[in-house]
Parts: structure tokens; C-alpha cells; sequence
């Protein structure tokens, strides 16, 4: 008999980013590395898993921009454009690398990955959706849903329709894709508001994730603390909380794993190693020097001088950073067993991207802990929040409180002296849209068409990533452009629709550009 559950949650997201109107644009290569890096280890990971016959659970969040452009032709023949000029740049490393072993032996490496990954790429026919598909049917991993855009809930709660929207969309959304209505939903940055989950409830969505003090601040007190999910009061949808200790176990980098000194040095990269000349055909068409993912590095230590990578060292160090990480599993749930008199849940969340994109190691470490926890114990056993419901159907009734998994754990990432200038206008956009949705309750031709793009830009002027990298100092010039764009355009649409005379030959053009959601109904937003 287990004593307790494991509960491993990656959130899959990256922003809408999509450029028809350029042949090269730097921030698409955001999508294209993390295929490489991410997407494509995992389901390696998860294929090798079932091949073998490993029983394992897991939950990943795949957000509706990313299955947006995971699914995208266009980005999909980029991505093999990328590929294959990575697997050209690998097979010339190991020319240029002839008398450095060390170092040809790794790029060896590096063209073996990526021109597995075009083979995967291609298995799927482009469409890497279809592979996360197939785990959820075999019952391996839940795939659960998101906002739409990623929008912060919390900061847009004073108007409820564009909660609505964004939550109406995405699960529309993930039902296109996946055959069935989502389960459980990733709140868009681990935000929740009290009162948020009564649209959850009225999209189907049976549970969701807060951070711990999201839990532990509840009212009254939560019994178990995070150790069991809650039911909020009045609509019966279920929270679970981050337990922080196993998270920040793996993603510190200061105190978790991937800074460890065999690990691979994210910051090496040849693309700004090398000559310019040599690297030129492969770095941005302007000569912007770019990551090209070919490190020869490990992380070495504190100090600039850097070792060469040695993927054997790296491997046995993953291994045995699973093993620590399961053994202080066991020893947390057998503790929490005795104390709290049932069985416990650690719910593990982390970002997807860590794992193979700035932990190169991450879905070897990941691999090695789902067969240990298979394999080599009976203390923990690996769960689904549905599954655990489903077993579990007796929780107490709380209501948790507004929290964030951001900086300080509430909104301060997300509005700050470098970012708080957007919130007025994205909130007089959210009314605009709903005296759109109301004032044109039978709209048909063209001005639905309007009406359905005027929401689409909304949507992606919400993300929270454009205020996210305002807080962060980086890429701002494409997050100031990307939000004043799609409120302006928001705004043409806007003035056009009232004054009926929607300028059709704009509309196709800013709908063959900002793509997303081709079934999206403007009825969503009230």
C-alpha cells in the first residue's frame, strides 16, 4: 500500500507569436527552441515509457497559443526550415571541430538530436499536438487547458466578460483538439481571485492549481494545509496547492538541481562563441548573434572560466538527482502519512520549458524519477488530479485566496512602475468588447467577422506575457509594440463596427496575420 501521491504538473506555454509578414523574425525562434529543446525530449521521454511498459502519471498544461502554433502550417514549415539549418551548422562543427575531440564528440551529439527531432517532427505529420494526444488516450499523462491568451485573471477582473471570453475560448479550444472537454485548467500564471472558480464551473472545468499560500490562506483554515486539494465554497471546484518544497528542489537554480556543476552552461552558445563570419548564415538575417542551441560547456562553477560538457558526468548526475529527489519524497509523504492521518499529495508544478531548454538534463532527470518511482519503491505512487478526485471525493470546503506563483506571490509582476500604463487601456477595451457583444447580438457578413477579429485582439493584447517581460527589463520593444498593436487594432475595429464601414481588404489582412482561434465566437465575451 502506497502512504501518498505524486502530482507532476508542467505548464506548456509560450505567446502568440506568429510574423507572416516577415521571412525571418527573432522571437518565432522562442517556438522553434523549445520544439527542439522541450516539446520533442518529452515525447521521446514518454514513448521510451511506454515502450518499456513503465506505468506512469503526469499533468501538462498545453496553453491555446501554443497548440495555436503548434499547429500552424506556417510555423511548422519554418520549423523545419530551423531544423534543418541547425543539422547543416552540426554537420560543419564537426569539420571545424576535427583536432578538439572533446568537442566533435558533442557535436556528434547535437546533429543526432536534431535530426531525430525532424524524424519525430515529421512522424507526427508536423503536428506534435497529436503525440500529447495519443499519451492522454493511453491514460499516461492529463492534458489540461489555460486562459486563451495566458491573460492575468486577477488584474482583469474588473470586467468578468473578458474572464468569460478567455475561459470560453480556451476550452472550446482544447475540445477541437483533444475530442473531449478539458478537466482541470492552469490558471494563467498561477492567478486566482476568490469568486473566479464560478466561471469556472459554468465552463466544465472540475479543478485548478494555486500557490501554496493560495491554500494556506484560505478561509477556514484548510485541515491538511497543501497536502489535499480543497473544494471551494458554493461551487464545489477543486484547488490544489504547489508544494514548495519539491518545487524548489528542481527549479532554483541556485539551490536545486540544474545548477549543478556537470550540468550543460545554458549561456555558451556558439552563435556567440564564434567567428561572425562562420556563424553568420545561421544567426538573425540583421546579424543579431542568437542562441543557435549548440553548447559545448558545463556549468563548471561560479566563475567565467568554463569546462568542457561531458554528457556521461551529466547523465549519472540527473540519475543520481532522482534518486535524491525520490528518496526525500518518501521520506516527506511517510512524515506527512503519520501526522496528518491520510495520504497525502504533493503537487509538484514547474514551468515545461525548464526541462531540456535551460535544464538540458531536465527530461533525462525526469525520465530516470518516473522509473525509479515505478521501479524501485512502493511509498509513493504517481497521480492525476482527476484521478486523485475521482478516489478522493470527500474534501473540505474552503475559500482560497487571491494568489500568484510570481514575484512576492500576488500581482506585482504584473503591475509595476514598468508595466502598469497598459491596465487602463486593456480594461476599456473589455468594456468596449462587451458593449460590442451586446449591441450586436445577431451580427452576420462582415461585421461578425469584425466583431469576432475585434475579439481575437483583445485577447492577445491580455497575455500576461507582454507585461510579464515589462517587469523583466527584456524584449520590451516587441512587448510595448505587440500590445499597443493589438489594442489599436482593436480600437479601428472597434470605431469601424459602429460606424458600419468595416474596410474588408484590413480585415483579411489583420486576420491572415493574428490567426488564432478560427472558430472564435465575439458572443464569448458577455
Amino acid at each position: 500500500m502506497n502512504k501518498g501521491y505524486l502530482c507532476l504538473v508542467l505548464h506548456s506555454h509560450l505567446p502568440f507569436v506568429r510574423h507572416p509578414e516577415h521571412d525571418d523574425f527573432l522571437e518565432e525562434d522562442w517556438l522553434y527552441e523549445a520544439i527542439t529543446e522541450t516539446y520533442i525530449p518529452l515525447i521521446w521521454m514518454c514513448e521510451k515509457l511506454m515502450e518499456d511498459g513503465i506505468d506512469f502519471r503526469m499533468t501538462m498544461s498545453l496553453t491555446p497559443t501554443l497548440i495555436s502554433m503548434l499547429t500552424d502550417p506556417l510555423l511548422q514549415g519554418r520549423y523545419m526550415r530551423h531544423i534543418n539549418s541547425l543539422i547543416e551548422l552540426a554537420h560543419k562543427e564537426i569539420e571545424r571541430t576535427t583536432w578538439q575531440p572533446q568537442f566533435q564528440r558533442l557535436a556528434i551529439m547535437y546533429v543526432n538530436h536534431f535530426c531525430r527531432s525532424r524524424d519525430t517532427f515529421e512522424k507526427y505529420n508536423r503536428n506534435l499536438v497529436v503525440a500529447f494526444k495519443s499519451f492522454q488516450d493511453a491514460g499516461k499523462i492529463e492534458v489540461i487547458t489555460c486562459g486563451a491568451t495566458h491573460g492575468y485573471f486577477p488584474l482583469m477582473d474588473v470586467c468578468r466578460d473578458s474572464i468569460k471570453a478567455q475561459l470560453k475560448t480556451a476550452v472550446a479550444h482544447y475540445e477541437k483538439h483533444f475530442g473531449r472537454k478539458p478537466r482541470g485548467i492552469w490558471l494563467p500564471e498561477c492567478g486566482y481571485y476568490p469568486g473566479h472558480d464560478e466561471m469556472l464551473r459554468e465552463v466544465g472545468i472540475k479543478y485548478f492549481f494555486t500557490d501554496s499560500h493560495g491554500i494556506l490562506h484560505g478561509t477556514p483554515r484548510p485541515k491538511y494545509g497543501v497536502f489535499a486539494p480543497v473544494y471551494c465554497k458554493g461551487t464545489g471546484v477543486a484547488a490544489f496547492g504547489r508544494d514548495l518544497e519539491s518545487s524548489k528542489q528542481v527549479w532554483s537554480s541556485i539551490e536545486g538541481y540544474p545548477g549543478d556543476y556537470n550540468y550543460r552552461e545554458f549561456y555558451r552558445d556558439i552563435g556567440f562563441d564564434l567567428e561572425y563570419e562562420y556563424i553568420k548564415p545561421y544567426i538573425h538575417p540583421d546579424g543579431v548573434r542568437i542562441n543557435t542551441g549548440i553548447k559545448y560547456y558545463r556549468i563548471t562553477g561560479d566563475t567565467p572560466h568554463k569546462e568542457p560538457y561531458d554528457p556521461g558526468w551529466a547523465r549519472e548526475t540527473a540519475a543520481s538527482h532522482a534518486g535524491n529527489f525520490m528518496f526525500n519524497r518518501q521520506k516527506q509523504v511517510e512524515y506527512l502519512y503519520d501526522m496528518i492521518q491520510r495520504k497525502p499529495i504533493i503537487v509538484s508544478p514547474y514551468d515545461a520549458e525548464l526541462y531540456g531548454h535551460w535544464w538540458y538534463e531536465g527530461p533525462q532527470w525526469l525520465d530516470f524519477l518516473i522509473r525509479k518511482l515505478s521501479c524501485d519503491q512502493d511509498t509513493i505512487r504517481m497521480i492525476t488530479p482527476s484521478e486523485y478526485l475521482a478516489e478522493h471525493p470527500r474534501l473540505q470546503v474552503i475559500t482560497p485566496s487571491m494568489s500568484s506563483w510570481g514575484y512576492k506571490g500576488y500581482s506585482e509582476m504584473w503591475m509595476q512602475g514598468a508595466n502598469d500604463w497598459i491596465y487602463r487601456h486593456l480594461h476599456e477595451a473589455s468594456y468596449r468588447m462587451s458593449e460590442l457583444a451586446h449591441g450586436y447580438p445577431h451580427a452576420t457578413g462582415i461585421t461578425r467577422r469584425a466583431l469576432n477579429q475585434a475579439l481575437r485582439e483583445l485577447l492577445l493584447a491580455q497575455s500576461s506575457d507582454w507585461a510579464f517581460i515589462l517587469g523583466t527589463g527584456t524584449h520590451t520593444a516587441y512587448a510595448v509594440k505587440r500590445t499597443k498593436d493589438h489594442l489599436l487594432q482593436f480600437n479601428r475595429l472597434y470605431e469601424d463596427i459602429k460606424a458600419n464601414s468595416v474596410d474588408e481588404e484590413w480585415l483579411e489582412d489583420v486576420e491572415s496575420r493574428d490567426n488564432l482561434f478560427p472558430d472564435i465566437d465575439y458572443h464569448y465575451h458577455s
